[in-house]
């Protein structure tokens, strides 16, 4: 640390108790009192140097006091400072430094130590020290603004416009690349270095360059500083075009430091040094002060740390504008939350739920309301198995998987009402789900949960989920899930028989274009490799011979099934009072929804038919050019 040596005459000042006396061989005239101390001084060096003390010695004089007496009650520093400058008028060897620079000059400028009354008088001598020393240096300048943050010297200091220049000049210096600064910057933290920028070992040049600092290397310097001076340099930093990322990870540096709540899991070699926390009052002021401070800008700090921020702010039962801005922060960036992050428990005397339901029912509706604001939320459609639609689909996408996940969490609360339930459900959009598994897993487990459900709100509830987006496993296990209502289990069971069909239609699809392009290679041949070909194309044929027999069984097994299903629909319809068959099957088939797709069934009988033409003219023009082959079957 910088320093500035003053006076040259030996300490004559010696301390006993609570007094201090100077041991110049001469009595002493005047007590000055400074707090709970008392200097036993001379009165000609005090006036000499001090307006304020020519003064008070004078007024003393004219009383005719014998034993003259002078109390100083505010003077900045208090009596620590006035022994310096005590020492300063006396001319004794004393050093100025960026510790006790603030206070001095603020003594100096509370008792008219102008030059008025000496030569290099104590304020001139303070703003050289301050001026030409400490303003250049990162260090000394932010050791002096921690010094303005002492409560008797803050009006001082504000008014002397010491701390703005301080703050000026760690806000330039901040927003500079530090490597540029080189020799006299890196003596922040970090061995010293030469002019030329090479390391130096014991005076000498290394010929080794330092390792270039991030731009976070001023992170833990201003940490150390007290909120309102941190204020002041944030938003000097901010003027000066300091990047908002950067300014961001400043205050999350901050606020991991003074906010316990947010470094309980962190890594002990990770962020800042761990002090004793604030009394709550402060916390929930500074946590505040964070968010006021922070840009409303996506993406500039972590979703976990604003995740803990609003946890904290919900214990220390921060301003509701607080809790609202810390929500609608997580709301923009909810696509790259996680489940555990969304499980905060219910601080609210309540305690209706375990989970905090609504904070998190705000946080989606904030996310969704962005998403269609900026115009990502156009309505999507699924054909061909493919979703079309919205261009911000995917972040809308992980919102909706992260919900359901939320919603199976929270579903076995007993507590949590129907109407809760589905209205965070039917927060997010039918395009945002490309399947509902996620959010069947969810209605099973509240069903589960909740057995005294009416049926009528059992009903309700499935509505939520469409059975056409279920995959083939989830429909499998809806169709035997006692807990679902018999409408939605006939639902699903349609939609599974319609999705196999699709599949097997599908496959023979594929089949025929196989067939078509065996027979293109077929015709393609030469002479001399026509023997291999047609073996080739023998045992293609033989295998897809096979699959198209196991396929046909599953045909008419799922055939069957169906056929079941219309005589047990159609005998509860007779029961019931219905009409015929054909006509009950109707009815079921409008009041469920369905509809069935006849075009798949044609062009899977299609598919079937011109297998078997294609399959006969192979055999017949391998019967012509091997005869010797003629008895192998097919059924191999």
């Amino acid at each position: 640390m910088a320093c500035m040596k003053l006076g040259s005459k030996a300490d004559a000042f010696q301390k006993k108790g609570q007094a201090w006396f100077c041991t110049t061989g001469l009595p002493s005239d005047i007590v000055v009192e400074v707090e709970d101390m008392s200097f036993h001084l001379h009165k000609f060096p005090l006036l000499s140097r001090s307006g304020v003390m020519e003064k008070l010695i004078a007024d003393a004089s004219e009383k005719g006091d014998a034993n003259c007496t002078i109390n100083l009650k505010d003077i900045p520093g208090g009596a620590k400072t006035f022994e310096l400058v005590a020492k300063f008028c006396y001319g004794v060897k004393h050093e100025i430094t960026a510790s006790n620079v603030v206070h001095l000059r603020c003594a100096a400028e509370h008792l008219e130590m102008t030059e008025q009354y000496g030569e290099d008088n104590l304020i001139s001598q303070t703003e050289i020290f301050f001026n030409q020393v400490v303003l250049k240096n990162w260090k000394d300048s932010l050791k002096c603004l921690q010094t303005c943050g002492d409560e008797n010297i803050i009006p001082h200091a504000e008014e002397l416009n010491i701390t703005k220049r301080c703050i000026e000049s760690l806000a330039v210096k901040a927003s500079t690349d530090p490597n540029l600064f080189g020799w006299p910057m890196i003596d922040h933290g970090g061995p010293m270095q030469s002019p030329g920028g090479s390391l130096l070992w014991n005076g000498i040049s290394t010929g080794a360059r330092p390792v270039n600092l991030s731009s976070d290397w001023w992170f833990d310097d201003v940490s150390s500083l007290t909120l309102p001076l941190y204020k002041k340099l944030t938003l000097a930093m901010e003027a000066r075009g300091i990047k908002q990322e950067i300014i961001a990870g400043s205050l999350e540096y901050y606020a991991k430091k003074y906010l316990p709540g947010l470094s309980r899991r962190k890594s002990s070699q990770m962020g800042p040094t761990a002090i004793d926390p604030p009394p709550e009052e402060d916390q929930k002021i500074l946590l505040e002060e964070i968010d006021c401070l922070l840009p409303m800008q996506k993406g500039l700090v972590s979703t976990k740390f604003l995740f803990g921020l609003l946890r904290t702010a919900l214990i220390l039962r921060a301003s509701p504008s607080c809790i609202s801005n810390l929500e609608k922060r997580i709301g923009m960036q909810l696509d790259q939350a996680t489940l555990e992050d969304l499980l905060m428990p219910n601080f609210s005397y309540s305690m209706e739920t375990l989970y905090n339901f609504e904070c998190v029912l705000r946080m989606v509706q904030h996310f969704m309301a962005i998403d269609q604001a900026t115009g990502g939320a156009s309505p999507c459609s699924i054909e061909d198995e493919h979703l079309l639609g919205s261009p911000s689909l995917t972040p809308v996408t992980m919102v909706a998987k992260l919900i359901d996940g939320y919603l199976a969490e929270v579903a076995p609360d007993v507590n949590l009402k129907l109407t809760k339930f589905m209205s965070l459900a039917e927060a997010v959009p039918e395009y945002a789900r490309p399947m509902d598994d996620g959010l069947y897993r969810a209605i099973d487990i509240y069903l589960k949960s909740h057995p005294m459900l009416a049926d009528s709100d059992r009903e309700e509830l499935c509505r939520l989920m469409d059975c056409q987006k279920l995959s083939l496993e989830a429909c499998t296990h809806a169709a035997q899930n006692e807990r679902l209502p018999l409408r939605i289990i006939v639902q699903v069971l349609f939609f599974e028989q319609l999705q196999l069909r699709t599949s097997i239609a599908g496959c023979f699809l594929v089949s025929d274009n196989l067939a078509d392009g065996s027979r293109q290679f077929r015709s393609g041949l030469g002479a001399a490799s026509q023997e291999g070909g047609w073996n080739t194309a023998v045992r293609e044929n033989q295998v897809l011979k096979v699959g198209m027999d196991s396929m046909r069984m599953r045909v008419s097994e799922l055939e069957k099934e169906c056929s079941d299903m219309k005589q047990e629909i159609e005998k509860l319809g007779r029961v019931k009072g219905g009409t015929g068959g054909g006509s009950t099957w109707s009815n079921v088939s409008k009041k469920f929804g369905f509809r069935l797709k006849s075009q798949m069934c044609s062009a899977q009988e299609g598919s079937v038919s011109k297998q078997d033409n294609a399959s006969g003219k192979v055999e017949k023009g391998r019967g012509k050019q091997h005869k010797h082959k003629k008895n192998l079957s097919w059924d191999e």
